[in-house]
């Protein structure tokens, strides 16, 4: 590592205790292994659980080092104060590590959000997780790629593109994991609805409508025009209940109690308080800006 740099830290802190940092990876798999009943799986799981652990340290071992310079001056107080400020503001959350943890890497991410056990997401249907897994592999592996492109560090790029590669490598090895299950999608024991598995609802209009494999062909029944199939399950399109004869009679008597007079038309609070620009109330149109200029200028007339 050429030298100390705590706004580096900063940054690099993301995989030490961010939501797809080497900490929640462990924890992740480490959970789905203790629960695991496959023996191929769960070993998988131990053992990239527990590299995660080992990157772990590499992480805060980088993040220790980076802050290294900053730590020494507070300890020593050999700094002007003002210098000192500027070198710890510098790093931006690293000034937490530096303060509180003494230069060490604190459970958080880089804006200074601490760990939570909610970055866990596993559900304990492998085709579930093990897709998951995929995904958060993945994630890790842009943030490392972009880790490595904001520093010209020598050191610290080669220990990066290490931790970058070996979340590839994790992935091969989740994907393998997820195919060598015979039936792994749709995840779950359940089969899905025909009607509704094939169908692809076309929501879109105008010149952003595309066609491709994921709407389009013999796999899917496209459905364009939504008046003519809404709703999906030839139902009325109202949410509806059966009930016992005395809350037919409560609800019947709460839709009475509260039923709106569309005839009605008073003058409400935003009538009688409206001025320039508030538009057409009950009683007449006071207009408004044409654009967002115009109401910036009419607003430092006022």
């Amino acid at each position: 590592m050429a030298e100390p740099n705590p706004v580096l830290a900063s940054l690099i802190i993301e995989q030490f205790g961010g939501a797809d940092g080497e900490l929640a990876a462990a924890m992740r798999y480490f959970t789905q292994a203790l629960g695991e009943v496959d023996p191929g799986r769960k070993d998988l799981l131990l053992d990239i659980a527990t590299e995660e652990l080992s990157h772990l340290e590499v992480v805060g071992s980088i993040v220790a080092m980076l802050n290294k310079g900053v730590k020494a001056q507070i300890s020593e107080a050999s700094m002007k104060e003002a210098d000192l400020m500027i070198a710890v503001n510098a790093g931006g959350a690293s000034q937490k590590e530096n303060l509180l943890f003494g230069g060490g890497p604190a459970l958080i991410d880089s804006t200074g959000v601490p760990w939570t056990a909610a970055y866990v997401d596993s559900k304990g249907d492998p085709t579930c997780d093990l897709r998951s897994n995929i995904a958060a592999e993945s994630r890790a592996k842009i943030v490392y790629e972009r880790l490595i492109n904001v520093t010209d560090d020598p050191g610290v790029k080669d220990a990066l593109g290490f931790l970058m590669t070996r979340e590839i490598a994790h992935q091969k090895s989740f994907e393998k994991a997820l195919y060598s299950i015979e039936n792994n999608f749709p995840p779950g024991k359940l089969p899905g609805i025909a009607a509704y598995a094939n169908a692809y609802v076309n929501t879109s209009q105008g010149e952003g409508d595309m066609d491709g494999p994921w709407n389009s062909g013999e796999q899917w029944d496209r459905i364009d025009d939504l008046e003519q199939v809404m709703p999906f399950d030839d139902g009325d399109g109202t949410a509806s209940v059966t009930l016992a004869k005395k809350d037919e009679a409560a609800v019947a008597a709460l839709a009475t109690r509260t039923q709106s007079n569309p005839g009605a038309n008073v003058a409400t609070g935003a009538d009688l308080g409206a001025g320039p620009g508030a538009g057409r109330t009950s009683d007449e149109d006071l207009g408004g800006a044409k654009d967002i200029a115009e109401a910036t200028a009419m607003a430092k007339k006022r």
